[in-house]
């Protein structure tokens, strides 16, 4: 197992999870170098984190720094010319999601690291929440038999401007924020999708982008899911940070619930559990579950560098996911059913 020297680009309000996660891996990895274009926060977080050098100009740290790999974890305007810096000079990177603001951007992205010949994943860091990886197996131990059915919901009245303020000038927006999360997991449990229905809808004042949206995915194969994404709901009580989904098969059904409970019936009776994550010392709840997940995703990062597998979130799974929400919003603009397959 090799010990790795990597830098974090992007010091704001989700970066001190990566950070304070980086620290949880310390025996795998340290981080040598953070870099901001805000040098307060940049020199806020070295000081914070115990990270020797601060940086606000990405040439000059990564001229300066001998690194395995790059965190960047800015908005997603910025990725590709970060991403394409880091390229250039040999190093992966391991970028948060959305991976870019288009389909443009993210296709060119992903070109770069692989003209490079560099590993690259994206932070899809829903995958990796516990009560999801739990849920994933009992599907594929074939618990509930083949999956025909899903919806997955996030809905939620939490204050997301508060923490990113951006979040409101932004003209895509519930959609690429946290329904590409949706959208992720909908591909893990059903499969490819081909066909995508969307409409979205603008409930909060004063905002540019859509808030609320409803996505119907026809799958391959067959299968059939709904996808909630809303910033706009009133729910009682609110699962923030929850994402709630439930499966339909053909020899059972599943459900996932806020608080990590997973129910589950078959022709053995229904079976409850709670799939709860691991203790985040530096975290506290409701947030333990992504702050958890955050870990294992860039466990996961490790793990792959080490063994030279590619991520199960790399850049080319990743655009499967992006094409989704490119036909989202495709469908939404014209009232029609778009396969993703003609996103281009």
């Amino acid at each position: 197992m090799t010990h790795r020297r990597a830098a974090v680009i992007g010091c704001g309000f989700f970066s001190q999870n990566h950070l304070n996660a980086w620290n949880d891996l310390s025996e795998r990895c340290s981080i040598v170098a953070v870099c901001d274009i805000d040098r307060a926060k940049a020199e806020a977080a070295a000081r914070r984190f115990g990270v020797p050098k601060s940086y606000t100009n990405v040439d000059e740290m990564l001229a300066n720094e001998s690194l395995d790999f790059v965190d960047i974890a800015t908005t997603a305007p910025s990725h590709l010319a970060l991403a394409e810096a880091c390229a250039a000079k040999g190093v992966p990177v391991i970028v948060q999601k959305p991976l870019a603001p288009d389909w443009t951007d993210a296709r060119a992205l992903v070109a770069a690291l692989d003209r490079a010949g560099l590993p690259m994943m994206v932070h899809e860091n829903f995958r990796f929440q516990a009560p999801l990886l739990r849920a994933a197996e009992l599907v594929k131990s074939g618990a509930i038999g083949k999956v025909v059915w899903g919806r997955f919901s996030f809905r939620t009245g939490y204050d997301i401007y508060a923490g990113q303020p951006y979040l409101a000038e932004v003209e895509r927006f519930a959609i690429l924020d946290v329904g590409i999360h949706v959208l992720d997991v909908a591909r893990v449990f059903m499969g490819e999708a081909e066909s995508v229905a969307c409409r979205t809808q603008q409930v909060r004042p004063g905002i540019k982008g859509e808030d609320h949206a409803t996505v119907l995915l026809g799958h391959v194969g067959g299968g059939t899911s709904v996808c909630e994404i809303s910033y706009a709901s009133h729910p009682e009580p609110d699962p923030f940070p929850f994402m709630i989904f439930e499966l339909d098969g053909e020899a059972g059904s599943l459900r996932v619930d806020a608080g990590c409970k997973i129910v589950w019936k078959n022709a053995s009776g229904t079976h409850h559990e709670t799939a709860a994550p691991e203790a985040v010392a530096w975290g506290s709840e409701p947030w333990t579950v992504v702050q958890d997940s955050v870990r294992a995703t860039q466990r996961h990062w490790l793990d792959c560098l080490d063994s030279g597998a590619v991520a199960a979130t790399s850049g080319h799974d990743n655009l499967k996911t992006f094409a989704l929400v490119e036909a989202a919003y495709a469908s939404a603009a014209s009232g029609q059913i778009v396969r993703p397959a003609s996103i281009d």
